[in-house]
């Protein structure tokens, strides 16, 4: 099997290469990737569509976007626009399309009913910017299902950990301020406590290398499982924002407290609760997550902690 992963250098894109290598050749492109594509460019949509004309990959997957650390412009032309170039590049390139695996997001759907998980028909009601573009980006790729024998598939994630969650992300941030913290102690100085406006949200949270595994089992799928099909990937379960972030600051081994100011409200009201139903993912894929979030924040540690190594921080 040949792929090519569009955000391949990305935190999601770089293990999902690692998955499908090991079913066949792998193509990285991503602005900083070698060879390097901004699809975004001027001339961004013919060079793809060359590219998938040279290459001629069995699968196509889309694992490039905006969620952190942008605005709402950044999020529509990184999540939506990107989208509808990346289908024309692919129209563009001639007969028999790559089958494309687009990987969408939980907060397409909005608020979750608390006790209970949100399966593929619920009705998409996003209510940020995120979710909102994401939607778009998603009903295009559904809309050109059929188009020219193009197959495609959208794996809705639910929230993403686990080694090189990004910055900007809830666990990435304590991550990086633990590994700070470790350094001050170890300094003889005394670290400064971990504070959050709220942290009253349940969220799905699903690792990276989980979500990896299903993209692989998506490409491999026979058509007529999962041509035109959204499914959801995560763990079924909604876990407290709080009881992850003590967690984490627990498996560091360091002594800080959290201090939270409940009554800042949430910043995200559209995940109060989130809780996918994954039911059609092991029925179609026949995928279930293999991963506890200890590992998966063990891993993100240990990874923040080389990062910070390696940078000399």
């Amino acid at each position: 099997m040949r792929a090519i992963v569009l955000g391949g250098s990305g935190f999601v894109g770089r293990h999902v290469c690692e998955a499908l290598a090991a079913d066949g050749a792998v193509l990285p492109l991503s602005t900083t990737s070698t060879p390097a594509l901004d699809l975004m460019a001027a001339d961004g949509v013919a060079r793809l569509a060359e590219r998938l004309a040279q290459e001629r990959p069995d699968v196509l997957v889309n694992a490039a976007g905006r969620a952190w650390r942008a605005d709402a412009e950044a999020m529509e032309r990184g999540n939506a626009v990107l989208v509808d170039r990346l289908l024309d590049a692919v129209a563009a390139a001639g007969p028999k399309p790559p089958r494309l695996i687009h990987l969408g997001s939980v907060h397409e759907y909005g608020p979750g009913s608390p006790g209970a998980g949100t399966p593929e028909d619920h009705p998409p009601a996003p209510v940020t910017p995120y979710g909102r573009s994401k939607l778009r980006g998603t009903r295009s790729v559904m809309r050109a299902q059929g188009t020219g024998g193009l197959e495609t598939v959208v794996l809705r994630a639910a929230n993403v950990c686990g080694p090189g969650a990004p910055d900007g992300s809830l666990l990435g941030v304590v991550a990086g301020q633990l590994v700070r913290a470790a350094a001050v102690r170890d300094a003889g100085g005394t670290p400064e406590p971990l504070r959050f406006a709220s942290l009253s949200a349940r969220r799905d949270f699903v690792d990276v290398r989980d979500v990896a595994e299903a993209v692989r089992a998506a490409a491999r799928a026979p058509a007529a499982a999962v041509a035109g099909e959204i499914v959801n990937i995560g763990r079924g379960r909604a876990v407290p924002a709080r009881w992850l972030v003590e967690r984490l600051v627990a498996l560091s081994g360091l002594d800080l407290p959290v201090l939270v100011d409940e009554s800042a409200g949430s910043a995200r009201a559209d995940v109060e609760w989130q809780q996918l139903d994954i039911g059609k993912a092991y029925r179609v894929l026949g995928w279930s997550p293999c991963r506890d979030l200890d590992e998966s924040l063990c891993d993100l540690l240990e990874a923040a902690m080389r990062q910070t190594t390696k940078e000399g921080i």
